[in-house]
């Protein structure tokens, strides 16, 4: 107890919990979307466009959380521009977002090389840090926040729709395109949430793996984003806990937590096979919805 009283002690770690509930949540909820798409890389993309949107905020004196946001929507616009001119293929798709990859990682280790002063935790930047959390910092990830979950509650039923059957729901006038759009800016959002604490290399940590793990427990679309949440806050906060007492990067723990819980998921599905009962995973949430 007095070791934990000690902890809560310090501002910087009370901002540490506060931002990994907030960032928890949102990438709880836009992160199931993202596995349900199954456009996981492009999540990878929007992640790596966190670093070269933090290096170019040092080299140019302003806020990191602007740098982070700036890039990953900006990159996230790229990607919807660029697959509006082809036919939308799964193929284009790939490669458009390999494109924009490759070219944002470069900005990125072209802005280090031009810094000229000491870039103080470059290593941060790719795997995370709970030090210098500010409230500052807490309250502009709390509103970005707020703003991704209200769009996406709005958007949320017709965006099932179209994730789960896009052809179906052309037909039935949903607007998969704009809503395609607007979800990759939402995911540029939270994923420039996410890095600030997990760093631009480990965001999978929580955008993936715990809605992937949920995915794995259950086919209902409101118990497994719920799953998803509750998944990524303990992998996040038993992260925090972890690196407070121990010299090792603040990713590590999350990332190792929520993978831990993706293993237990599959021995869990590979125990109902066992018994006979029908598997539930990513492919059942369709019909389940």
């Amino acid at each position: 107890m007095s070791d934990f009283q000690e902890m809560w002690s310090y501002a910087f770690m009370v901002n540490a919990f506060r931002a990994g509930l907030v960032v928890a949540v949102v990438c709880g909820v836009v992160g199931w979307f993202m596995v349900l798409r199954r456009q996981t890389f492009a999540g990878h993309t929007l992640s790596v466009a966190a670093f070269p949107g933090a290096a170019l905020s040092v080299l140019a004196g302003f806020s990191l959380s602007l740098g982070y946001f700036g890039f990953c929507i900006a990159a996230a616009l790229v990607i919807a521009g660029l697959q509006r001119r082809g036919q939308g293929s799964g193929a284009e798709e790939s490669a458009v977002t390999g494109t924009v990859q490759a070219f944002v990682l470069a900005c990125g280790f072209l802005f280090i090389t031009l810094y000229k002063g000491l870039l103080e935790g470059p290593e941060a930047l790719l795997f995370g840090s709970f030090l210098g959390i500010t409230t500052g910092q807490v309250v502009v990830l709390a509103a970005a926040g707020a703003v991704v979950l209200a769009v996406l509650a709005v958007m949320g039923r017709p965006l099932l729709f179209a994730s789960i059957d896009p052809e179906v729901a052309t037909g039935r006038g949903v607007p998969v395109r704009l809503l395609s759009t607007v979800f990759l800016v939402l995911l540029g959002a939270a994923t420039a949430e996410a890095s600030q604490i997990t760093g631009t290399l480990l965001v999978f940590a929580l955008m993936v793996i715990p809605a992937a793990t949920a995915q794995q427990l259950t086919a209902r679309p409101g118990l497994s984003l719920l799953l998803s949440v509750l998944l990524g806050l303990a992998a996040c906060w038993c992260g925090l806990i972890a690196a407070y007492y121990q010299p090792y990067p603040l990713g590590f723990f999350v990332t190792g937590f929520a993978f831990a819980g993706y293993v237990l998921a599959h021995l869990v599905r590979i125990a109902r096979e066992a018994l006979g009962r029908r598997p539930r995973g990513p492919l059942a949430i369709g019909g389940a919805a």
